[in-house]
């Protein structure tokens, strides 16, 4: 009896641990799903942030674009590094060139995420396949026509509106060109931007900003890709000539051509005046009935 006793003890152990073992087997599966899920969607997020927010210059793994090959940054910078680097680019000590993309804190954990989950992956983005598939593309030596650079500068200043209603370029920018007037200060200076970028990358800054103020400025109202052409041909063309360029002073000249109009018409005002008569009117008067007396 004691040594069925044992054995029935035994068996219940055994039965207790097996079922132990099965519940932890269980847990450690829904853990692992949890996490894989978890993990899915972070990747699912950051990927949609990369291609809204970043593919327009940046690959993964693809070679460099507009701007560097973002494959290995985080392990580069560190995660919070990086973190700095997407909230505010100019304080992390980046070049102007690099925008601020306006997102929250939770927004670039998850882009950050996303870049470290893909620095040790072979595989690419789809936007960094498309790149590397296609043969390297070189910048052209042709230059836009002078149709399309004389439509460009008229774009650009506003003389012609955008077929989509956006507002005119240098509402923002200014570009220094003895042919066109100065633009604002709101946004970055525009004279060297096709010798920082190059035609694709200015082409594709036009066709999808990245920068938070001109996708509010220009949003439902994109350009064409014939006013992306126009722009970009007057942007090189400006470019090429700004060693040329006088600076253009116009306050001092609005100033000097206004006291010039000022002069003249003071000096036909003189020329006019030269036939009135000096003496009171009434004087006159007065001497004519003396001497009638």
């Amino acid at each position: 009896m004691q040594h069925q006793s044992w054995r029935t003890r035994m068996a219940v152990r055994a039965g207790i641990a097996s079922t132990s073992r099965q519940y932890r087997r269980l847990i450690g599966a829904a853990l692992a799903a949890a996490l894989c899920a978890g993990s899915t969607a972070l990747a699912q997020d950051g990927k949609a942030l990369f291609e809204a927010k970043c593919a327009v210059c940046h690959n993964i793994g693809g070679g460099p674009k507009v701007g560097p090959d973002l494959k290995g940054i985080v392990a580069k910078r560190g995660k919070d590094g990086t973190v700095a680097v997407v909230l505010d680019p100019a304080k992390a000590g980046l070049k102007p060139t690099m925008p601020n993309l306006g997102v929250p804190r939770k927004d670039a954990e998850t882009l950050v995420a996303y870049l470290d989950q893909m620095q040790g992956a072979a595989g690419m983005t789809a936007a960094s396949k498309e790149t590397a598939s296609a043969p390297a593309a070189k910048e052209p030596a042709a230059q836009g026509t002078p149709a399309e650079i004389q439509l460009g500068g008229d774009l650009f200043e506003g003389k012609v509106r955008f077929s989509n209603g956006g507002p005119s370029c240098n509402a923002c920018h200014h570009v220094r060109s003895d042919a066109h007037l100065g633009g604002g200060v709101l946004a970055s200076e525009l004279t060297l931007v096709f010798s920082r970028m190059g035609k694709q990358g200015v082409s594709a800054i036009l066709g999808s900003s990245p920068f938070p103020v001109m996708q509010t400025a220009y949003a439902g109202k994109e350009f064409s890709d014939k006013e992306i052409n126009a722009l970009v041909g007057f942007l090189q063309q400006v470019d090429k000539e700004h060693a040329r360029q006088m600076p253009k002073e116009w306050g001092w000249r609005m100033f000097s051509a206004g006291a010039g109009g000022v002069i003249v018409l003071l000096g036909i005002f003189s020329l006019a005046g030269r036939g009135r008569k000096k003496r009171c009117v009434n004087q006159d008067i007065y001497d004519r009935q003396v001497k009638s007396e």
